[in-house]
């Protein structure tokens, strides 16, 4: 074997290693977000049936209001920062970027298409961020707030915190949003 073959050989085969040690960094990745979500969606979903339950659903907007962004502030810690977004949104504050744009359209064509919304996410590595969405489909819960037929006195709290509120007229199982979430690489 010529030296030209054996730097061929040797290229190859480090190329081949860096791959896996790639896509070992991207499953580690995966991993941790979709720990993060799983931390976030329990969190928000606990915090607001425990609100309901007690209060009703008028002060559980309250509790969403107030709690839901401490939540995620709570579990954007290190390098990690967790959040919600969705195409039709109710806090300005959780407004999606072009990215996250994309990623939820298509989503809602998966949907369309029947592809179960708990296996839908994305990932990016962009720079020195890695980037994670993962699907939140529209539940029964949801609709009390979310849905087509909101009751007066939601309606009426949801126009007080809101005004500009975009995220209503749901159906269960559309696509209601997705968490979103970006971690600093070091």
């Amino acid at each position: 074997m010529n030296a030209r073959m054996m730097m061929k050989i040797a290229a190859t085969a480090l190329l081949m290693v860096a791959g896996v040690i790639h896509a070992q960094a991207d499953t580690a990745l995966l991993n941790e977000a979709r720990v993060q979500t799983k931390q976030l969606a329990q969190q928000l979903q606990k915090t607001l049936k425990r609100s309901m339950q007690a209060d009703g659903p008028v002060a559980a907007i309250s509790v969403c209001n107030i709690e839901a962004p401490q939540i995620a502030a709570g579990l954007s810690t290190g390098d990690w920062q967790v959040g919600r977004t969705a195409l039709k949104i109710r806090n300005p504050a959780n407004a999606a970027d072009d990215w996250e744009v994309a990623v939820m359209q298509s989503f809602s064509e998966q949907l369309s298409a029947g592809v179960d919304p708990k296996t839908m996410e994305a990932s990016k590595q962009e720079g020195d961020n890695f980037y994670y969405m993962k699907a939140i489909a529209t539940g029964p819960v949801c609709l009390a707030c979310h849905g087509e037929n909101i009751a007066q006195p939601l309606a009426e709290k949801l126009d007080q915190l809101y005004p500009q509120d975009q995220a209503r007229g749901f159906r269960q199982g559309q696509l209601r949003g997705a968490f979103t979430l970006i971690k600093t690489l070091k």
